[in-house]
């Protein structure tokens, strides 16, 4: 998405538009959100995140007809993992509103003195690492837990053990449930990616992420070696008091690490003082801080003023820009995805920047090196929004010295040397030697990944260790893994190697759709992986195929069509799906035979509310009735079905001269 362009349409543009963007950054946000805050695997920056929910909230304000409860405007992000137990908490953990300028922090302010005298604000460090809740009974340390979604989160409590800055006994017997954010010091992130540096092991991108993914591990040694920290910032439930600060104050003596920096402000020139202050401090820091959160002290007005389905309306988290730097390109270098797509990274001289060091990032493609004209052992500026490896805004020509290398594209594959290609009107440049080892250990994480067969406990660290140990060489040797063979290798204890045994196990009930998009094939996602599943018998019925025959598919395209053909008919795919079979995985289909073929060759658009029927119903009884469903008015729809408060849809099918129906005339069409 292009951000220069955010701008909100006008009132008379087209509401059909308006609707289909708002969907779009929905599962956008809802993608990111699981990368994010299930995965620990973020793909895009804070900065870039935000502008895509500023996005959607903006159009959600300006139409609220569009707005659903299940938007991820009205929501927390994250979701419960199955390898913990749940726990219900008994406050819900709210995330916060952010806001990117200190005009919003202002009308922030002004709105809360536009009802209330003598207010007192308290700007403290916003730490960048994982929420949890810690509840003692007595004084004693009893239960531990992540948000989740915000009313439900996992049971970490023996892992949080061994975070030495968690106290297990309190310095009074109390009853008591408060609210931290566990992170990773900048000192032992470092430490652990030099470790990883020697072993040749992937790097961990940084320390928020690695804090979170080493709170969800199953073995406790490893959070342990870890060193974690925590800060405390609020009680849930507990004794009350009159002001933030008080309860902090008092957190401090009960023998809790409390967040460090912390002003109370009386008035906006106070706050934003501060605001600047911690900014400031944010190289200084022994961790990480992607912004800085104003909270109103008193908390009796807190109670009063309220708060949203996700958010407190007491507070915002102030956001800081994202921060760019200097340093030197030292040499180019070259990656091989899952899918053979081979894409140019720099290797960068370190440098700090928005708390982790950064000494390589992606140039995107060749053709971006082209256009920048980035060239070895040129000075490079550096951007980096706040929590993934950052890109190579622009190169300064003025600082080259006469040492700065042309870079010449590749022809073979780093990795296996053979010859790279490129398609027709296509920017990268693919391996296309489907025994390559470095698209063997990708298409393996992304088989195992949670939209496709959902493995538990086959992540990159323990992916890598079974490929070394020539345990599997394609992703159909998972189903053939032995316990007694993982057991052999040192990140696998008993209960690791069992858990992973029984994971796969599991997986080989998946549904169709699992596998096929866990098989990565070019152009074809989710959806497209659902309507094979869908259409088909068996996946027998989708290898024999043809181009015309897939093309003509719903939603489908030749681009899509060809990829499918083309990946069924190497020997390999066929050598794969046999080994699924005699494996014992999920090859048949959901194959759902039509009502009637009463709509066949239909184009069928609906728009409007109905009373008893929702959109996806109708949608349903289309496509039963073997009718298309499209989601634009054109010269090729058929027919309208219309219903209350429909709106450009239905002028544009006026305009067009478009038959236009009732649900009930629609109804009749169907059961006559």
């Amino acid at each position: 998405m292009n951000f220069e362009q955010l701008n909100i349409f006008s009132d008379d543009e087209n509401l059909e538009q308006i609707e289909n963007e708002i969907k779009k950054l929905r599962e956008e946000i809802v993608y990111h959100n699981k990368k994010y805050y299930d995965q620990d695997e973020p793909e895009i920056s804070d900065y870039e995140y935000d502008k895509l929910t500023q996005r959607l909230k903006k159009l959600e304000s300006k139409y609220p007809q569009f707005i659903t409860k299940d938007s991820p405007t009205q929501k927390v992000g994250g979701t419960v993992s199955k390898l913990f137990d749940e726990v219900k908490h008994s406050v819900q953990m709210q995330s916060l509103q952010d806001v990117f300028s200190f005009e919003e922090v202002e009308d922030f302010t002004k709105k809360i003195e536009d009802e209330y005298d003598n207010i007192e604000y308290i700007v403290e460090t916003k730490i960048d690492g994982l929420s949890i809740s810690l509840e003692y009974k007595d004084g004693i340390f009893v239960r531990g837990s992540t948000r989740g979604d915000g009313f439900a989160g996992e049971d970490v409590t023996q892992n949080l053990k061994c975070i030495k800055d968690i106290p297990q006994k309190l310095n009074e017997k109390i009853d008591i449930e408060v609210r931290g954010e566990v992170y990773l010091p900048r000192e032992e992130f470092n430490k652990i990616n030099e470790e990883l540096e020697k072993k040749g092991k992937p790097l961990l991108s940084n320390p928020r992420n690695a804090a979170a993914g080493t709170i969800r591990q199953l073995d406790s040694k490893l959070v342990d070696e870890r060193n974690l920290s925590i800060f405390v910032f609020t009680v849930l439930k507990g004794p009350e008091f009159d002001t933030d600060s008080s309860r902090l104050d008092y957190l401090e003596k009960l023998g809790f690490k409390v967040v460090q920096i912390r002003k109370v402000s009386k008035n906006i020139k106070e706050v934003l003082s501060a605001i600047e202050e911690i900014g400031s401090l944010r190289d200084e820091l022994l961790y990480d801080i992607d912004g800085a959160v104003v909270k109103v002290n008193n908390l009796k007005v807190r109670d009063e003023i309220g708060k949203t389905v996700k958010v407190p309306k007491w507070a915002v988290a102030y956001k800081y820009p994202p921060e760019r730097k200097e340093t030197k390109i030292i040499n180019i270098a070259l990656q091989v995805g899952r899918t053979g797509q081979v894409t140019p990274m720099a290797i960068l001289e370190p440098v700090r920047l928005a708390g982790s060091v950064i000494s390589k990032t992606t140039l995107h493609n060749f053709d971006y090196i082209k256009q920048k004209d980035i060239r070895v052992n040129d000075v490079a500026i550096i951007q980096k929004a706040g929590d993934v490896i950052p890109e190579v805004i622009d190169v300064l020509p003025q600082k080259r010295d006469g040492t700065q290398v042309e870079y010449e594209v590749p022809k073979v594959c780093p990795v296996c040397f053979e010859e790279l290609e490129k398609e027709e009107n296509q920017v990268a440049l693919r391996c296309t030697n489907s025994e390559c080892p470095a698209c063997i250990y990708r298409s393996i994480i992304h088989f195992a990944s949670r939209d496709a067969m959902d493995i538990s406990g086959l992540g990159q660290s323990n992916v890598e260790a079974l490929i070394d140990n020539n345990l599997i060489k394609d992703v159909a040797d998972i189903y053939y893994l032995k316990y007694e063979d993982i057991l052999k290798l040192d990140r696998f204890k008993e209960k690791s190697a069992k858990n992973l045994i029984d994971s796969i196990e599991k997986t080989k009930s998946n549904s169709l759709d699992k596998l096929i998009f866990g098989l990565g094939i070019r152009h074809i996602g989710k959806k497209a992986a659902k309507v094979l599943a869908e259409k088909y018998d068996d996946i027998y019925k989708i290898m024999d195929l043809t181009v015309e025959e897939v093309e003509n598919i719903n939603d489908f395209g030749l681009t899509m069509a060809k990829s499918l053909v083309e990946f069924f008919s190497k020997a390999k795919t066929k050598e794969l799906i046999e080994k699924f079979k005699n494996a014992g995985v999920n090859i048949e289909g959901k194959k759902s035979d039509a009502l009637s073929t009463k709509l066949e060759n239909k184009n069928i658009v609906v728009t409007g509310t109905f009373d008893n029927y929702t959109r996806d119903d109708i949608v349903k009884l289309i496509e039963q009735n073997s009718g298309k469903f499209v989601s634009s008015v054109s010269k090729k729809t058929d027919f309208v079905i219309a219903g209350e408060q429909a709106g450009s849809k239905l002028n544009k099918a006026n305009d067009l001269g478009i038959k236009v129906i009732t649900i009930n005339d629609f109804l009749n069409m169907i059961n006559s």
